[in-house]
């Protein structure tokens, strides 16, 4: 990307959290109706109001009542609190996590000298998703199983090794990408180079 295509990028990021809330109720109206395929006509129709004034209201022209709201949310089929969320939520959340922060974990692997750092700290009720970048050698003789809850994305970063996946074995080397449900028994099988380096994301279900 060139350097001003991404100060561009960074400006319109940055507007868009301060962003007036007419325009982004319309600007959520907007994606909601999208993501359903409906045109302006269809949502107007089914929320009983002119395509004109629908318009206005999704590019922020003019402010909608909570009466049109409502109309225009049941017409969508989500409820209020749906949007005001989508309204609320433009501004996004960013972690920047610096190498020398990341802080290094025990898991299941630390016992047998394999080092795990998390690189991504979730602070909401539940985990979402792990992220972690992992090292092993071959001065272990045993390498560990894993089984957990939600999908595991492993991606080489150098080394190669063979991974156990159920009754299944595959050959990761570098710059290979392996997707799999973590409730299925895994983990790393036979490390063919002295030392292996790889990304692991672990991504839980709603």
């Amino acid at each position: 990307m060139l350097a001003a295509e991404k100060v561009a990028v960074e400006r319109a990021e940055v507007s868009k959290a301060v962003l007036p809330i007419d325009q982004r109720a319309g600007s959520a109206i907007r994606e909601h109706r999208l993501e359903r395929s409906l045109t302006l006509a269809e949502l107007a129709s089914a929320a009983g109001m002119s395509v004109a004034m629908l318009s206005r209201i999704e590019n922020g022209q003019s402010a909608a009542s909570l009466d049109v709201l409502e109309r225009i949310c049941a017409a969508l089929g989500v409820d209020m609190s749906t949007l005001f969320r989508a309204i609320e939520d433009t501004s996004g959340t960013a972690q920047l996590v610096k190498a020398g922060d990341q802080m290094e974990v025990v898991r299941t692997g630390t016992k047998h000298g394999h080092t795990y750092r998390l690189l991504s700290y979730h602070k909401g009720p539940r985990k979402i998703f792990e992220p972690f970048f992992i090292e092993m050698d071959q001065m272990s003789e045993v390498y560990p199983r894993f089984q957990h809850p939600g999908t595991e994305f492993i991606y080489m970063l150098s080394g190669r090794m063979e991974y156990r996946f159920g009754d299944k074995t595959f050959l990761l080397e570098q710059g290979d990408a392996l997707t799999f449900a973590g409730s299925v028994i895994h983990g790393p099988e036979t490390l063919l180079d002295e030392h292996i380096q790889f990304i692991s994301i672990i991504v839980y279900a709603e």
